[in-house]
């Protein structure tokens, strides 16, 4: 059974959770900056969505010049905290959707590979029907939305995904992969940056289709065998490295929002218990232990905030996930008279579980 591949790729995921967060962003030109020491004058774009990539804003610019390209768009600095939370929760959905725990791979905190031939059983129809429940899973648990690609390994599903951005899916069968790579420009082949495609751009050539004919012994000569004979199997749409997570998923967390913007503590804790039952009920099914325990919150004002506890040992038991996360919560409750908007609870630093509930004095 020939393999078959899921590339799950967020649309402009920062800035898309802002807008998610601030429904008066809708429309406008939204900017998400990492400022640096120097305050708002200074840093670089991370991201941005649509309507300011279409003024030419784009990731890594620096935000002054950002400004003076779209002086009406909202600047927004970046909260990472709060995009590692909601990048959890969409990596729980992925990974279910899964043939198993090992045959997923977090690629970065908005894109994964999912392996599917055992679930659909190679018939690329029922892969189809695959990726439209992720993006739908995606889109009403998390309300953002994502593009999908399927193919026959990873290197087809990656370019597929960015195929019909956003909210896109696009599914490229093994005998659709050469008309689907030929007409390409070689910097679109996946892994291939500047300095390679002005080197073959210096030799000729300028498609995938030009790379997949050049001879392989050339390439060699040029760029070594390693390299040289993985441009000559790329641009042939050959990869046969497997889907298999790179480190292991370093915290398990959910998030939700409260029914309305609210201080009620019966609200509150009713919220913030459901949430625990899903984190633990992860933490088992998963096998892990954890060693710290976050909460987020988010105000009416969107303004973000965390505070955590950290354990001398591993842990993997539902009270003291529940002792720790309630004190948390109560701290926010103590300090500030905003009200909460959404809330969030995250276990981290995780390791293989013993599992032995844990006694231990932390």
């Amino acid at each position: 059974m020939e393999r078959v591949i899921i590339h799950v790729d967020m649309d402009y995921f920062y800035a898309a959770i802002e807008e998610r967060e601030d429904p008066t962003l809708k429309g406008k030109a939204v900017v998400v900056c990492m400022y640096s020491n120097r305050g708002e004058s200074g840093g670089a774009v991370s991201t941005s969505n649509y309507i300011a990539r279409d003024a030419g804003i784009r990731s890594a610019m620096p935000c002054k010049l950002a400004k003076s390209k779209n002086p009406d768009a909202v600047f927004l600095p970046v909260r990472k905290a709060f995009y590692e939370d909601v990048s959890a929760n969409v990596m729980e959905i992925l990974r279910s959707n899964a043939d198993s725990e090992e045959a997923f791979e977090k690629i970065s905190i908005d894109e994964a590979f999912l392996e599917i031939t055992e679930s659909c059983n190679g018939d690329y129809d029922i892969a189809k029907e695959i990726g439209l429940r992720i993006k739908k899973e995606v889109k009403s648990q998390e309300r953002i939305t994502c593009s999908v690609g399927i193919g026959p390994n990873k290197l087809i599903a990656k370019m597929a995904s960015s195929f019909r951005k956003p909210d896109g899916i696009t599914i490229i069968k093994p005998e659709d992969t050469e008309d689907f790579l030929k007409p390409m420009p070689v910097k679109k082949l996946w892994g291939i940056g500047k300095v390679t495609e002005d080197k073959l751009s210096e030799m000729g050539i300028k498609t995938v289709e030009e790379l997949a004919v050049f001879d392989v012994m050339e390439l060699i000569s040029v760029f070594g065998k390693s390299k040289g004979m993985w441009l000559k199997n790329a641009a042939s749409g050959q990869d046969d490295s497997p889907v298999k997570e790179r480190t292991a998923s370093d915290q398990i967390g959910r998030m939700a929002s409260l029914k309305n913007d609210s201080r009620n503590e019966n609200m509150i804790f009713s919220l913030l218990d459901e949430l625990m039952d899903d984190v633990i009920g992860k933490v088992e099914k998963r096998k892990v232990s954890f060693r710290s325990v976050t909460v987020t919150v988010i105000f009416s004002n969107f303004k973000t905030s965390t505070k955590s506890k950290t354990f001398n040992h591993a842990v993997n038991d539902r009270e003291i996930l529940a002792e720790n996360a309630v004190e948390l919560m109560k701290q926010f409750l103590e300090e500030s008279n905003i009200n909460f908007r959404r809330i969030g609870v995250r276990v981290g630093n995780l390791q293989e579980s013993t599992g032995q509930k844990s006694l231990f004095d932390f």
